[in-house]
């Protein structure tokens, strides 16, 4: 009996507690799986801002706006597909508002080359959808300054001396940046005074402009241009099925010379001596002098110039003793307000040193323009060396040291050219002489061989205004405009992909340089434009076209008296052009004479010939690509 109270009792006093362990057992692998998942989430958040933390402090948080540019990517075209069909046309000008807010928002977000690219895109925004064009256009190259602790350790790295101070570069160093950019920002300083022959200091004081690059841009290029690569190719094969890779590596060679200010430096020294051989702009033209041995990879130091910059349109007009015939109709004086400019300089935000003269400069805003397209003409058809961002905050304007009573155009900021080779460059005339005398086979063959169709269109877009080269196409666009209906969104889009692809048949063959040619002469006539088209853009560079090969040592005597019945003929075609455009600038004053006086009820008209070629070229586009281009999406 107390044998089987002994050997129950054991099971008696402990089976409590085995059924209160198999009760908790099942709680307590829960509690065992949270406490590992909480772990391996803890692991996971360590891991993700540690690489956040390292990422954001040594490499500029590439990897973080390479993920943004990523996802952003995703959801366009994860949109596109989704949302671009047939049955949704209505609401395809929605799903253009959204990616173009999308891409803006990357593009801002990311900054540095981000702004760049956006910025060789937006050049040529009119063959985008409306909504990327209004985006694009309010692009700007504009950015918080870099604290001067950050330029001291550039200037240091680079130079090995601080800015300025006891054994510094400069004897005075402005701490505060006058400019800044997504990539660089732009100080004034004071060059230590030189020693001349006798042991004395010089009294001539000497201003300059340093350009310093942002560290993280430098860190961030190949990331970017890596991310670049990387959307083209998927919006090519996967998203819009167009031709877009072939520029890729032709555009990111030229943004990593951008970056590199010798180079800068040499492509300024280059400008200047073709500027010094050319008669007919030595005087007109101005590039500021460069010092190569305060400048390196990431510094860059030039003269200082005191100009008006031609964005300041007030600014201008008053210089040359005008009035904008866009704002002043009765005689109303322009806002008297200038921005300074200087070397080496683009950003938007420039402070102001410019001392008006006395009285006006001679040859008004006409002088400048004929300046302007005559500079950029000489550029491409007789130098072969391109400057690619001649947009208004990169010109000048200032009297002349020659001539104080003349206007003096300054180009600054290099980074940007290229090369145009010989054959090319003859092929290049030859085109424009055929596009403006209307020879179809002319522009057939040249665009033929650089593996583009649709010749009419070529010499559209390249003079920026409407070209149909024979007799029978006019009748048939005629014919088609008498029966054509009102396409949709999704048949517009379509067309205008359909056009694109004959437009570019063979991208292998198509001349790279086009693609900072276009942009350069957008640019030139959006300044002309700008200032009511007072000279005839398409006339000026058709004669500089013209006449570039007649001076070729390389020609035969037969081919240069072939070249100069070439040019005689274009004289005589190019009278037609000239007609139009005074009769263009005639009806101008006519009806401004008009609004003046109030006769006939008339308005003020606004704008000139390149206006009028741009509203032609509206139209053009809408009729032929399918696509509905906003007012001054043409403007360069």
């Amino acid at each position: 009996m107390i044998g089987s109270f002994i050997q129950r009792r054991p099971r008696t006093l402990f089976q409590p507690l085995r059924t209160f362990s198999h009760a908790a057992e099942p709680r307590l692998q829960k509690l065992s799986r949270f406490a590992k998942y909480a772990r391996r989430t803890g692991y996971l958040c360590i891991g993700l801002g540690t690489v956040w933390a390292v990422d954001k402090t040594y490499n500029a948080s590439s990897i973080i706006r390479n993920l943004r540019t990523l996802w952003t990517c995703a959801a366009i075209t994860w949109d596109y597909k989704w949302n671009f069909t047939p049955e949704k046309t209505e609401l395809i000008p929605e799903l253009h508002e959204r990616v173009a807010e999308r891409v803006y928002n990357l593009l801002t977000s990311n900054g540095g080359l981000y702004i760049k690219i956006g910025q060789a895109i937006g050049a040529n925004a009119a063959l985008l959808p409306k909504p990327m064009q209004i985006k694009f256009a309010s692009l700007f190259d504009d950015a918080p300054q870099i604290p001067y602790s950050v330029v001291r350790d550039v200037f240091v790295s680079e130079l090995g001396r601080p800015p300025s101070g006891p054994g510094g570069v400069f004897e005075i160093f402005e701490e505060k940046a006058v400019a800044s950019a997504s990539v660089a920002q732009v100080h004034k300083a004071k060059l230590w005074p030189r020693i001349g022959p006798d042991g004395k200091e010089e009294k001539e004081e000497r201003w300059v402009a340093v350009k310093i690059q942002k560290p993280d841009v430098s860190k961030q290029m190949e990331w970017d241009l890596g991310a670049y690569r990387m959307v083209m190719w998927m919006f090519e094969h996967w998203a819009f099925d167009l031709p877009v890779y072939f520029v890729v590596d032709f555009i990111s060679d030229h943004l990593r010379q951008e970056l590199d200010f010798i180079r800068e430096v040499d492509n300024a020294r280059q400008t200047a001596e073709f500027v010094a051989k050319e008669a007919r702009l030595r005087d007109q033209v101005h590039i500021p002098v460069v010092y190569p041995e305060y400048s390196t990879k990431k510094v860059m130091v030039a003269e200082w110039i005191d100009g008006v910059r031609l964005s300041d349109k007030a600014g201008i007009y008053r210089l040359m003793g005008e009035h904008d015939p866009n704002f002043n109709q009765v005689g109303m004086p322009a806002d008297p307000l200038s921005a300074s400019a200087l070397v080496a300089s683009s950003p938007s935000s420039i402070q102001s040193s410019f001392i008006f003269p006395d009285k006006p400069l001679r040859g008004g805003v006409q002088s400048i323009m004929q300046t302007m397209v005559e500079l950029f003409s000489a550029q491409m058809f007789d130098w072969g060396w391109v400057h690619c961002d001649p947009h208004p905050g990169n010109v000048l304007v200032r009297p002349s040291p020659s001539d104080p009573r003349r206007a003096q155009l300054v180009l600054i900021d290099h980074g940007l050219y290229v090369r145009v080779p010989e054959d090319f460059k003859r092929n290049w005339v030859q085109l424009w002489r055929s596009m403006l005398a209307g020879d179809y086979k002319g522009v057939e063959g040249v665009t033929t061989s650089w593996g583009m169709g649709l010749p009419d269109l070529v010499a559209s877009f390249t003079l920026m205004k409407p070209v149909i080269l024979t007799k029978g196409r006019k009748e048939k666009e005629r014919k088609e405009g008498e029966v054509k209906r009102e396409l949709t969104q999704y048949e517009m889009s379509v067309r205008m992909k359909r056009k694109l692809k004959e437009f570019l048949t063979d991208t292998d063959r198509m001349p790279k340089v086009l693609i900072f040619l276009t942009r350069n002469m957008r640019m030139v006539q959006g300044n002309n434009q700008s200032f009511g088209s007072p000279v005839n853009r398409i006339k000026i560079t058709g004669f500089w076209a013209s006449r570039s090969q007649i001076g070729n040592s390389n020609l035969t005597i037969r081919e240069r008296v072939k070249e100069w019945w070439h040019d005689l003929v274009f004289r005589v075609v190019m009278l037609t052009l000239d007609f139009s455009f005074w009769k263009s600038r005639f009806l101008r004053w006519f009806r401004n004479l008009r609004a003046t006086f109030h006769l006939g009820g008339g308005t003020s008209h606004r704008g000139g010939f390149e206006d009028e070629l741009e509203r032609t070229m509206r139209d053009f586009a809408k009729d032929n690509l399918g696509i509905n281009v906003g007012e001054g999406a043409f403007a360069g």
